[in-house]
């Protein structure tokens, strides 16, 4: 996979993609990525500017078109073929983990961070998603491209050590992840469950699957509205709700 950012503040990035789970994938040629300012794109060569006032006045500064027509255009020059161009923009569609896996599949991706108030409508032109990583008002998009790239990119193969990992993330199959546990088996008073010790690996992924449920009951029930449960995950899930219905009348 290819990814290319768009942003006025490219030094952001440097610790973030050079480090960690995405410099291993860079240094296994399992990803390119590349970080463009598009500030030397600015047709103002003397203070190079990519901001101005929005037509008909309000608050704050917009986004000019040029210099991202500019930069992208020399991005198509060197990198032809289809891309998927995402706007960083709190209008955009939230994004989740189901977002992120259908980024993965992509061949080239393209982040533009803007900055400022806003962008010019006209910018919207060039993009194929909008997308916001929350309800909530960043300085500018560079955080929130951060947080979808490493997001996509652990999803790509070969990324992980194991690809059966990101398999089995929260929110993978629409579900929170079930508790975890390592050495030692009691610390400080507290054991492990003694079924994921018992090496019975049919009751493992059974306490595992009724665990999930459980944590996703009772701190995010509302993702439990939006998946479909199988017929085994529906009675694994009233065991839940009745052993919680008990627990809290004791």
């Amino acid at each position: 996979m290819r990814i290319d950012v768009l942003s006025l503040f490219p030094d952001m990035f440097t610790g973030v993609f050079n480090e960690s789970i995405i410099g291993k994938a860079q240094e296994r040629g399992l990803l390119n990525i590349d970080v463009t300012d598009f500030r030397p794109y600015s047709d103002d060569t003397k203070h190079h500017t990519v901001d101005d006032y929005p037509y008909g006045g309000g608050e704050g500064m917009l986004l000019k078109p040029q210099p991202i027509y500019a930069a992208m255009a020399a991005l198509n020059q060197a990198h032809p073929g289809k891309k998927r161009v995402i706007l960083l923009d709190p209008a955009g569609v939230p994004f989740t983990q189901k977002v992120a896996q259908d980024l993965s599949k992509s061949e080239h991706l393209v982040f533009i961070c803007g900055h400022y108030e806003g962008y010019d409508e006209r910018i919207r032109n060039l993009v194929t998603d909008e997308i916001s990583l929350g309800d909530y008002v960043l300085t500018g998009g560079e955080l929130g491209a951060m947080v979808m790239i490493d997001t996509t990119v652990r999803l790509l193969p070969g990324v992980l050590g194991n690809d059966q990992s990101a398999s089995h993330d929260s929110f993978a199959d629409g579900l929170l992840e079930h508790p975890q546990y390592t050495r030692p088996a009691d610390f400080d008073g507290m054991a492990v469950p003694g079924v994921l010790t018992n090496g019975n690996h049919q009751l493992i992924a059974r306490w595992e699957e009724k665990e999930s449920l459980r944590r996703t009951y009772l701190r995010r029930p509302d993702l439990l509205e939006t998946i479909k449960l199988t017929h085994e995950q529906q009675d694994l899930l009233w065991e839940v709700k009745d052993e919680e219905a008990n627990q809290a009348t004791d």
